[in-house]
This record gives structure tokens, C-alpha cells and sequence, in this order.
């Protein structure tokens, strides 16, 4: 497992629950690479506001990329290989992506970690994500990588069912949350985001949510 580290290197590394660690600023040093890398992404697979199956549009606007790609309408919640409002595939993951992705994996004890999906959300004030669970993968040994990019957000962690007590952990610009092993399939979610300004992105938070889907 990850160690503290020590005065002198990079911020610690903070258990937050079973399997489940914060690492902060890990991301601040590729943040100029990955927002260019999102905004490739995006400017082939524009952001949207997806329907969930209970038909009501989901408050976060989304894309993705990688080999498949996290979708929702009125069939469900699932992954697929086309993005369904272009009837295309996805966008290739960029290569910046997926190599922070398996570095804050290993950071957190999960070594060997190579995502097939990369899901983009665009968080403005007042956008928010309910409680819910990782389960439409394949690969439950597999953990999952959320990476933070522009306004601070809370973070709702919570346990095997949705009653379960949360905790609240504030994430910063840059900060990497990894979490697999006994708490992979607990609940989780983000607070509707307080209005602000960042210096550099403006009134949004990019979050990336990595996964091996298939």
C-alpha cells in the first residue's frame, strides 16, 4: 500500500475509507496537457446533457473517450463503442490521460491499472451528482481514478448502500481521488457545486472518471 510521504517530497497520500485514498495536487503538474487533451476530446464529442432512464437530464454535461463510453437514455445506464448522438466511435483516449491515470492508480497500490474509458464531466454552479455505485463494468478488481480540474468540489463517500453514512471530502484543482478492493462498489457522488470563479478555468470543474469497462 501507498505510503505517507515525507516533509520534503510531494503532498501525502490520505486514506479516506478501505481501498480508498485522496491524493492531492497529484495532477497539477499535467493540468496545462490534460484540459488541451479534454478539449480535443470534446470539440470531436461535444458535451451533453444525457437523459437518465427516468427521463429527466442529468444536471452534469458529458463525453467521453477511450474504446467505449459511458451512456444513458431510457434503455439505461451502460457502456458502448459509439457515441450514439454522432453515430461514431468514441475519441481515441489521449495518451496524457491514460498515463496519469495509471500513475495515481499505482500511486494508491493499484499497479498494472490501463483504462478503456475515460468519462469527461462538466460541472457549472448549481451541478451536482447523486449518490450512485461504479457497476456497469466488468472488472470490479479493477479500481476507479476521478481526477479534479478547476473549481473545488465536495465529495460524497458513502458504503454499500445508499443509506449508508457519507463522508465529505473538499477537492482542490489537481486533486486525484482512487479508490478499488472493498470499496469499489460504494456509494458516492459530488455536492451541487458552489458558485466561484477559478483562475484559470473559470465558473466549471472537469472531472475525469477512469475505468476498465470491458
Amino acid at each position: 500500500m501507498p505510503q505517507q510521504s515525507s516533509l520534503f517530497a510531494e503532498p501525502p497520500h490520505e486514506a479516506f475509507a478501505a481501498g480508498a485514498w485522496l491524493l492531492r495536487g497529484f495532477a497539477l503538474a499535467d493540468a496545462v496537457e490534460l484540459v488541451a487533451a479534454i478539449d480535443a476530446v470534446v470539440t470531436l464529442a461535444p458535451f451533453r446533457h444525457v437523459m437518465t432512464p427516468f427521463g429527466k437530464p442529468m444536471s452534469v454535461a458529458m463525453s467521453n473517450c477511450g474504446a467505449v463510453g459511458w451512456v444513458s437514455d431510457r434503455r439505461g445506464y451502460r457502456y458502448e463503442g459509439h457515441d450514439p448522438e454522432r453515430n461514431l466511435p468514441w475519441p481515441a483516449m489521449p495518451a496524457v490521460l491514460a498515463a496519469l491515470a495509471a500513475r495515481a492508480a499505482a500511486a494508491a497500490g493499484y499497479p498494472g491499472f490501463a483504462p478503456d474509458a475515460c468519462l469527461i464531466n462538466r460541472y457549472v454552479p448549481g451541478a451536482q451528482m447523486t449518490l450512485h455505485q461504479d457497476r456497469d463494468e466488468r472488472d470490479f478488481a479493477q479500481p476507479i481514478v476521478s481526477v479534479s480540474l478547476g473549481l473545488p468540489a465536495v465529495f460524497l463517500f458513502g458504503g454499500l448502500t445508499r443509506t449508508d453514512r457519507t463522508i465529505k471530502l473538499p477537492l482542490q484543482h489537481g486533486d486525484v481521488v482512487v479508490w478499488g478492493g472493498p470499496s469499489r462498489r460504494w456509494f458516492h457522488g459530488i455536492r451541487p457545486l458552489r458558485d466561484g470563479e477559478h483562475a484559470w478555468l473559470g465558473r466549471q470543474r472537469l472531472n475525469l472518471t477512469f475505468r476498465v469497462a470491458r
